[in-house]
């Protein structure tokens, strides 16, 4: 894991942060959070119909996506921040289905940083591959606040 204190952060713009570790997508996980949703289609739910029509159960996008947190804190650890915040999506792309099973990391590229109301505002774009696979699953533009102390 790459450590980076906060006032260094300015330097790193247009450059990668780092890549995650990888991690197995498990039937498990995606039925928990269909549970936690709602969302029970098939294609996530239902093993014995997503294996016979698609090969394999596949993933939420929205799962994958939830996932950029988790996988974050495997990539950099920024010192001296006393919070930080969520503060959304620029731009979020679901650019290739993720079957149960498969493995899925991220690599993310620090986009831009700025202060703004007394934090570092940081742009990133996250892309969440899947192993074996060209086209990634998931590309997003996530800003998120930093808070010096």
């Amino acid at each position: 894991m790459r450590e980076v204190p906060l006032t260094e952060l300015p330097s790193l713009v247009g450059q990668e942060l780092g890549v995650s570790d990888w991690l197995e997508i498990t039937q498990d996980r995606v039925n928990r959070f269909a549970d936690a949703t709602g969302d029970h289609q098939w294609i996530h739910v239902d093993v014995e119909r997503a294996t016979k029509e698609l090969g394999a159960p596949i993933a939420h996008g929205y799962l994958v996506l939830s996932l950029i947190p988790f996988l974050a804190k495997n990539i950099v650890a920024y010192q001296g921040v006393s919070r930080g915040i969520n503060y959304g999506c620029n731009k979020v792309r679901f650019t290739n289905m993720v079957p149960v099973g498969s493995r899925v990391r991220m690599r993310v590229k620090l986009e831009a940083c700025e202060m703004r109301a007394g934090a570092y505002q940081l742009v990133n774009q996250c892309t969440i591959e899947v192993e074996g696979q060209e086209r990634p699953a998931c590309v997003a533009e996530t800003v998120s606040l930093l808070y010096a102390g």
